[in-house]
């Protein structure tokens, strides 16, 4: 499978690709200003058409968040979200600027994907070190 990366996402790719990964629904006006605030963007596309993607939300200092890692399922098992989480952590180890610099990568895995974050070196939570991620949606 040919697939082109770039550091572009579009607003109609976007939606499309959460619908096809049976995400929650977000409004246009919502998913615009979510890409335009992201620090970083990764897009795998094939032909014209947004067949994966990632986001990174940082603060510029230590903490980022990976976010919105999606393959569309006809695609997945490829190499694609491997792809885009690999370029996501390059960007985050970018963060570093001076000697001594770390960065906390955080991610909420979807369920039953835990295990490909692990390859890439993510440690679940709760552990001895660390509470339980937690999460509330707001509507």
């Amino acid at each position: 499978m040919d697939i082109r990366y770039t550091n572009e996402i579009s607003l109609a790719g976007y939606l499309k690709l959460r619908e096809r990964v049976q995400w929650p629904a977000l409004t246009k006006s919502q998913a615009i200003r979510s890409l335009e605030n992201s620090s970083f963007r990764v897009g795998a596309w094939k032909d014209k058409e947004l067949v994966g993607c990632g986001r990174v939300i940082d603060d510029h200092g230590y903490m980022a968040f990976i976010v919105d890692v999606m393959v569309d399922p006809a695609c997945q098992g490829q190499g694609i979200g491997s792809h885009i989480v690999e370029t996501a952590l390059k960007y985050c180890k970018s963060l570093r600027k001076f000697t001594g610099d770390t960065v906390l990568v955080n991610l909420m895995s979807a369920s039953g994907k835990e295990e490909f974050y692990r390859k890439f070196g993510f440690i679940e939570r709760p552990n001895e070190s660390m509470g339980a991620g937690m999460c509330m949606w707001i509507d």
